[in-house]
Parts: C-alpha cells; sequence; structure tokens
C-alpha cells in the first residue's frame, strides 16, 4: 500500500462499500505483511469478496492511482 491516507481510504471504502468487519480485513493484512501479495486479490481468494466485488475494488484502486 501506497501511504497511510490512501490505505485509510482504501480500508474505509472496503468496510463501507462491502460491509468487511475490522476482523476480516485483519486477516488479510496478516497475510500480505508476511508475503507482500495484494491485499485485494486476498479479500477474493478468502472469500470476503466475490468476483464483481473484486473488479470494483480494483477499479477504485485504478481510480485512486
Amino acid at each position: 500500500m501506497a501511504n497511510y491516507q490512501s490505505d485509510i481510504r482504501f480500508l474505509d471504502f472496503l468496510q463501507n462499500e462491502f460491509a468487511l468487519s475490522t476482523v476480516d480485513i485483519a486477516v488479510a493484512l496478516r497475510k500480505h505483511e508476511l508475503d507482500n501479495s495484494p491485499l485485494a486479490m486476498l479479500l477474493w481468494q478468502y472469500g470476503l469478496v466475490d468476483i464483481e466485488q473484486l473488479e470494483r475494488i480494483l477499479d477504485w484502486l485504478e481510480d485512486q492511482s
């Protein structure tokens, strides 16, 4: 993740748009920190978002860059 402000916006987006809990996000963040996998993909791999939601996440991330 790029910087603190963009990290906060991304986490807010995940919670507000997809109703992900802080626990769900924390699980994916731990894995992300361990092996530096893309967080969006981890959310999908763990079944926390579906493929359509993953596409929305990736679109949102692209719009932010």
